[in-house]
């Protein structure tokens, strides 16, 4: 059996440690949102076909997706996942502990995809070079997705069959804590519920008028009344997009509001949009007025592979966390100083759901109260709970055993889309979480590569979780990717 040298990973990373983060850095300089990251993926492209990687562009008919490949014979194939896309309304300067807009640009990085897609891409050519050095067979490919922020831009990739015949997937995300990623996620619907009505004088002919701002709030009052009825783990949101105008003595002849539902199973989560459709419909009907429903994504619940994800687990405690300078201990500590008991507490939870509750010896306590960056590796349980969020990620996991990680790149109690996360994002804080990612990654890749019993075993994990069943894209044919629209 080939084998390869896990640690020319690490070399080759720390090597081009400064082309990550320059790369990293000019995505977070753009800022580019949903399905318009044209600069962001060009710059992907760049660094990828540098390296010997074939680039296939316009995948799943999206102009900034791409798949970068690289084979060396025959053998296992190993795909990365890249995110780039930023999100609406947070702009903010760097490396500052206060929030402050970045002139002129009104988006901002505040899920760390700027370093997400750098890592990755990185990880992908690393692991060329250590095949290329020990002659291991197999093909590498890197995926650049669009989207993930309101777009579901891998589910879009999923529906048409871009992710069916790799292997295994990897990829990761930053946050506050270190850890190989045991936890579901949930699945998602969103959809716009716009109503049309009838304006009339509101004082002179009211009778006259059939209010579309009307149903919009009965609607909501209805939704609201559902919430006792669904499941525990399942969330619905909303936000009223448009209420018609701002004139009060007008009845309101459109109005139109955003829903979000999640629940634990993408089932489960299209049961009740059905029911959030049937109070829309009711509300239209109370009101005399119409109802359009807009599609707007959707994505499945993520499953963690387990044999992929120990792989992961098991490279994580070889690499090691991140270790901080004083530098950015300061930094973190004036950002922190923002926090109140229940960012800490949210840290804390989040890095519990991750181990299914377990604290061992109180290490996670520990780190916690003492340190203002997270300086552990998660102990590895195998039994995350399932959290809140949902990731399109999800629907690239039904597709073939995935696995994922989180590295530190921010200070202990951030939440995630914060003008924090933005503002650590373009600091060496940010780039040595990536680079701990990027190594991981590269060896999981390695280890996978020269051992396709554990590719094998993970395939019978996947067709054992999906039970028989073949993939059901929750993105309905005929609905296309919605680019952002400032």
């Amino acid at each position: 059996m080939t084998t390869a040298d896990l640690t020319s990973i690490d070399t080759w990373v720390e090597q081009n440690a400064e082309k990550t983060a320059d790369i990293a850095n000019q995505i977070w300089d753009l800022s580019e949102m949903r399905f318009i990251e044209f600069k962001s993926s060009e710059i992907l492209q760049n660094y990828l076909s540098d390296h010997g990687f074939t680039i296939e562009t316009g995948i799943a008919g999206m102009k900034t997706a791409f798949r970068a490949s690289w084979t060396n014979g025959e053998g296992p194939t190993i795909g990365f996942l890249g995110e780039f896309d930023a999100l609406a309304g947070v702009s903010q300067k760097a490396g500052l502990d206060h929030p402050e807009p970045r002139d002129e640009v009104q988006s901002g990085h505040a899920c760390g995809h700027n370093q997400l897609g750098s890592a990755s891409a990185t990880a992908a050519i690393a692991a060329t070079k250590a095949m290329q050095e020990s002659g291991l067979t197999g093909t590498i490919e890197f995926y650049a997705c669009p989207a993930e922020e309101g777009g579901s831009g891998k589910t879009f990739m999923a529906r048409e069959g871009v992710f069916a015949n790799t292997d295994v997937f990897l990829t990761w995300h930053p946050m506050s804590i270190t850890t190989a990623w045991t936890s579901p996620t949930t699945a998602n619907v969103q959809a716009t519920f716009r109503f049309h009505g009838t304006a009339a004088h509101a004082a002179q002919s009211p009778w006259l008028g059939r209010s579309a701002l009307d149903a919009v709030e009965l609607m909501n009052v209805g939704v609201n009344y559902l919430r006792e009825h669904i499941v525990p783990d399942a969330r619905v949101h909303y936000a009223v997009t448009n209420t018609g105008g701002k004139s009060p003595n007008v009845v309101q002849a459109n109005a139109e509001v955003l829903y979000l539902v999640r629940a634990g199973k993408v089932e489960t989560a299209n049961e009740i949009y059905e029911r959030v459709q049937n109070i829309a419909k009711g509300a239209a009907l109370m009101t005399g007025t119409e109802v359009e429903v807009i599609f707007e994504k959707a994505c499945s619940e993520y499953m963690p592979n387990p044999t992929i994800t120990q792989v992961v687990a098991d490279e994580l405690e070889k690499v090691g966390a991140p270790v901080w300078s004083e530098e950015e201990k300061d930094l973190a500590a004036r950002i922190k100083a923002n926090y109140g008991e229940g960012e800490i507490s949210q840290h804390i939870k989040q890095a519990l759901d991750f181990t299914g509750g377990e604290d061992p010896n109180g290490m996670i306590a520990e780190d916690t109260a003492a340190n203002v960056l997270s300086e552990i590796v998660l102990p590895y349980t195998g039994k995350g709970k399932i959290i809140g969020g949902s990731t399109d990620v999800g629907d690239v996991s039904k597709n073939a055993p995935t696995a994922q990680l989180t590295l530190t790149g921010m200070p202990v109690g951030t939440g995630m889309h914060s003008w924090q996360v933005v503002s650590v994002g373009r600091t060496s804080m940010a780039h040595k979480g990536a680079k701990v990612a990027s190594k991981v990654m590269g060896r999981t890749a390695l280890r996978l590569l020269q051992d396709p019993e554990l590719v094998a075993q993970a395939k019978k994990e996947y067709n054992d979780a999906m039970g028989g069943k073949a993939y059901e894209c929750p993105i309905p044919e005929g609905i296309e990717p919605k680019p952002f629209e400032g």
